[in-house]
């Protein structure tokens, strides 16, 4: 394990990152939106900036530091993408809170990669990425349905953030049917070019073990919402089972290995 320098560009950007997000978790509740809006923005562009210059300064590495970096950054991306679509979707402090822990993760930027490594690796970890973060998002967008379900059971309110009960719903699922592409891209990548990815073939480890039970619970959620119109609680505590599987099957294991074994 690597712990690069406090003073090295890309944790300075990162902390920098880091302390705008919590800024922007603090300001939520301030009677204006710019100046939480104005913070999240200008920590996204640190944290992209964090990211770059760790690829620049270190080279290409990966572990469960820069996974969960680069995973943030994009369900920061994807939100400041829907908000423009939906403007009564308000900016959400944990977004901020998370994005500010995963900043700080990068204080453990992996191990490199090979320097024979090829394009199919490099796809292989973007759609790896990219699958991890609309997953996230659905998760983020099914506690937010859970929370707007019980505010209006409880006559609290009729709508959370703005944006209606069906609405959060609709918005859940569809990043939990991207995601869902996009790991069965990723496990198929795995299955067929396993020995060009990564030097070897398919075998059942602990991570594949994962993936494919993470792919199994999607699968039956998503066939279950089709099929019976599956929603509320129990299509929740489903998407949130399945995410704990992908989380596990490689940012865990990682975290084990990196953190607590330091290997």
């Amino acid at each position: 394990m690597i712990v690069p320098s406090a003073f090295d560009p890309p944790m300075l950007l990162a902390i920098a990152a880091a302390l705008l997000y919590g800024v922007a978790a603090f300001l939520h509740t301030h009677p204006s939106p710019h100046p939480p809006r104005l913070a999240l923005l200008l920590a996204w562009l640190l944290h992209m900036s964090a990211i770059v210059s760790a690829l620049v300064v270190d080279g290409a590495r990966f572990g469960f530091g820069p996974a969960l970096s680069v995973t943030t950054w994009l369900m920061i991306s994807v939100y400041g993408i829907e908000y423009h679509i939906l403007p009564r979707l308000q900016p959400h402090w944990p977004l901020a809170l998370i994005a500010a822990a995963a900043v700080i993760g990068a204080v453990y930027p992996g191990q490199p990669l090979a320097t024979n490594a090829g394009p199919l690796l490099a796809i292989h970890l973007a759609l790896a990425i990219a699958c991890y973060g609309l997953f996230a998002m659905a998760v983020l967008h099914g506690w937010l349905m859970q929370r707007a379900e019980k505010q209006m059971r409880n006559a609290s309110a009729l709508q959370v953030d703005g944006l209606p009960l069906l609405s959060l719903e609709r918005l859940t699922f569809r990043f939990a049917a991207a995601g869902f592409v996009l790991l069965t891209a990723t496990l198929v990548a795995g299955l067929f070019f396993g020995e060009e990815l990564y030097g070897r073939a398919w075998t059942w480890s602990h991570k594949e073990v994962f993936s494919v039970l993470a792919w199994l619970t999607f699968s039956g959620l998503l066939l279950a919402r089709w099929q019976q119109g599956l929603r509320g609680r129990k299509a929740v505590r489903i998407l949130n089972i399945g995410a704990i599987f992908l989380l596990l099957a490689y940012v865990g294991s990682r975290f084990v290995m990196e953190v607590v074994l330091r290997t």
